[in-house]
């Protein structure tokens, strides 16, 4: 691992950045492709040019550590019922209307990074814990990718898995080495037209989805993926349609989807809340589509948030909210009633760790 334990900011890696004819260097994490001179940062605020190169201004500091169930990022087919240490930094490289971490991922100051922690010594947080994993969640990992990397190595040489949650807005040159230590990945798919991400992210569809293939057919990283519905935006029956349809064929009936509520936050405080009808309408529509494993978030619905076995149908995990109940299958995630096989990674039993949230004080100066 290429460690630096220093916790400071540093020039990253050569293959994240180049330098321009004009001068500028051009920073190749993401597709913003941020061209700066120097002592200018990019459109996450994190990444700063500094000394001909690109800097990453939040390395080893976070906004605070927070052990809190699997469940939550959501990934329900990655040892259910684990615990996981989860943190984020400052900025972001989307500019979401709707965020539901503003206070995080639009932060403009680096003083909010109260908490510090080199990557072994998150690693070693996590071991004592008991947690599972690791989560790099709150704001997107992509913007501190160098960070999240050494941690996901860190933790690998502690038997803790690592896991991205992310909006998948990531370059093709960064995309390999950025999750080539994950074990697994939530992306979430913002909607399903460009319009949407132009306008309330600032972005493009088009990488995300480059992502979610890439992810799915080039990797073993464990994938589930999240669409947050929002009335009048991107929850018409014609666009949940297509993105099932496209959903199916490229990523296969066996990659589970989450379909969660909104809520008004940040500068979209005009849409309502998602309805219930919304999202069953949403689940029903994609298990029509073939998709075997669908889930409701963001709501209480047990019938949503529970497992079913594609073979026999029957119910192999019940959910209600982030509480486990019954378990109905083996360390392979084969149906105790059926065989069949479940997708993910699992464990003989369930994990009970619930819908506890836990503040997990961390500060190193080295």
């Amino acid at each position: 691992m290429g460690e630096r334990e220093q916790l400071a900011p540093f020039t990253v890696r050569g293959d994240f950045w180049h330098t321009l004819a004009d001068g500028r260097v051009q920073c190749d994490v993401c597709p913003r492709n941020c061209r700066m001179h120097e002592g200018q940062r990019g459109f996450c605020f994190v990444r700063e040019v500094r000394d001909g190169g690109v800097a990453l201004t939040s390395y080893g500091r976070a906004s605070g550590f927070i052990i809190d169930p699997i469940e939550k990022k959501p990934l329900n087919h990655f040892y259910p019922g684990s615990s996981v240490l989860s943190f984020g930094t400052a900025g972001c490289n989307l500019g979401c209307k709707f965020c539901q971490n503003w206070d995080i991922s639009k932060a403009r100051q680096n003083d909010r990074l109260t908490e510090s922690a080199s990557p072994r010594g998150l690693a070693s947080a996590a071991q004592k814990a008991g947690a599972r994993s690791i989560a790099f969640t709150y704001n997107d990992p992509v913007i501190f990718a160098e960070y999240a990397i050494d941690c996901a190595e860190a933790a690998r040489e502690q038997g803790i898995k690592a896991v991205a949650v992310s909006a998948g807005y990531i370059g093709e040159q960064a995309r390999e080495a950025f999750f080539r230590p994950m074990h697994a990945a939530n992306i979430d798919l913002k909607a399903f037209n460009e319009t949407f991400y132009e306008k309330l992210c600032f972005a493009r569809l088009g990488p995300v989805l480059d992502t979610l293939r890439y992810l799915k057919h080039e990797t073993d990283v464990w994938l589930e993926v999240t669409t947050l519905l929002i009335p009048g935006h991107n929850d018409s029956e014609q666009e949940i349609a297509q993105l099932c349809e496209w959903f199916a064929d490229n990523l296969g009936p066996d990659t589970p989807l989450h379909f969660t509520a909104f809520h008004p936050d940040f500068k979209l405080l005009d849409a309502p809340r998602t309805p219930e009808a919304t999202l069953q309408r949403a689940r029903q529509r994609a298990l029509a589509s073939g998709l075997a494993h669908v889930y409701t978030g963001n709501t209480h619905d047990p019938v949503g948030q529970s497992s079913y076995c594609a073979g026999c149908n029957r119910r192999v995990i019940e959910r209600d909210g982030y509480t486990i109940g019954k378990f109905e299958l083996d360390a392979s995630g084969a149906c105790r009633f059926c065989a069949h096989r479940m997708p993910g990674h699992f464990d003989a039993t369930a994990g009970q760790f619930g819908p506890r949230r836990i503040r997990l004080p961390l500060h190193e100066t080295s």
